[in-house]
This record gives structure tokens, sequence and C-alpha cells, in this order.
């Protein structure tokens, strides 16, 4: 019989580098006390990190920073709403920072998602994950969703020339159709910056 560190173990190293690993995935190879023992080993060891309570990850090594990498919150962000089957739409000062509006990297990241509203501390940054209604998500465009959330986060009429010139230029990007059915779903004055990329 192998051990459940050996499963674990095992399990672990099967994953490639930078993978995003949740006490769920090793459930089935023991009871949870042991389970728990090997994964607190295994960081122990410096093979996995612990980035939240159950959620680990294989760092990935860095030549150019000549060490361990580990996932951004982001990508933490992405593998849970995978994880749960939920969508997520990122907010805020998040949405600015993903359309090059904005370099500040925001240390609070807001997604509204349909999955379970929480909050997790990963490293520095923390996610916050906002129940919001279906209309919101209803969004398809991948530019023009993070459009609306931008634009909201701003403020009417406090956009600059020069943020407003940088949004047409992406939205021209954007699927014609997916951005037809978006204006439809935008506050009003979005959905007037929106149209000029038609």
């Amino acid at each position: 019989m192998r051990s459940v560190d050996d499963k674990v173990t095992e399990q672990v190293n099967d994953n490639k580098p930078g993978a995003i690993l949740f006490i769920e995935d090793f459930l089935g190879l023991g009871s949870n006390g042991a389970v728990h023992t090997a994964l607190h080993r295994l960081v122990k060891a410096k093979k996995i990190s612990r980035l939240a309570r159950g959620i680990y990850a294989k760092p990935t090594f860095s030549k150019l920073l000549n060490q361990d990498v580990l996932p951004d919150a982001e990508e933490v962000a992405i593998a849970i709403a995978k994880r749960d089957k939920a969508r997520l739409l990122p907010t805020g000062a998040q949405a600015q920072n993903a359309l090059g509006l904005s370099t500040q990297v925001p240390l609070r990241i807001v997604y509204l998602t349909d999955g379970s509203p929480r909050t997790i501390q990963i490293g520095k940054r923390t996610i916050q994950f906002k129940k919001t209604t279906p209309k919101n998500l209803a969004l398809k465009g991948e530019i023009s969703k993070l459009v609306v959330q931008a634009l909201k986060d701003i403020g009417k009429d406090k956009a600059t020339p020069q943020e407003l010139e940088k949004i047409q230029s992406l939205l021209l990007k954007e699927d014609k159709q997916n951005l037809k059915h978006d204006i439809w779903l935008a506050p009003q004055w979005i959905a007037e910056i929106m149209a000029k990329a038609l």
C-alpha cells in the first residue's frame, strides 16, 4: 500500500510548474488529516507554496530572476472560477489595468461573479468576488465588457480625451456582433461612447 504522502507527492509531480492546486484535488487520496499533513510537508520542502487556505501552487523557476515565481492573483482568480464553474468580470482598476488605461497594479482586485462571494488574500494582494446579477455577466465581448467596467469606475464625463481615444482604438478590434450586443446592455452614457466604434 502506498502512503498518502506518496500519492499526494505523485499527484503534485504530475502537474506542470505554475499549476494552481486546490485541497479538493487531493481529497480522494486519504483522510483529510493525512492529506493536510502531506501538503504541509511539501510546503516545508518547498515543492509547493501555500497561496491561501486550501489553495497551493507549484512554483515556476525563473532564469531571469534566478528564483521561483508563483502565479499572480489574476491567475488564481481564474483558477477558482474554473473550479467553481463560475463566470468572472474584472471591475474598476483591474479592468482599467487590463485595457492599458492604467499602469497601476491594484492591490485589491474586485471581480463580479455568479459564484460564491468571498475575499481571498494572496500575498499582499486581495481578491474579492462580488455576487452580481446575470445582466452584468451577459456582456459578450472580451474588450467591450472591460470597457463598460472601466468607464463605470472612471465615472460619467470624467474620462480624458486620451482615455477615450484608447478605448475607441481597442473597441475597433472587438467582434462587431458582440459590440452591438454589449451596447444594448451598457448604461446609456457608456453605450454612446461605445457606439462610436461602430
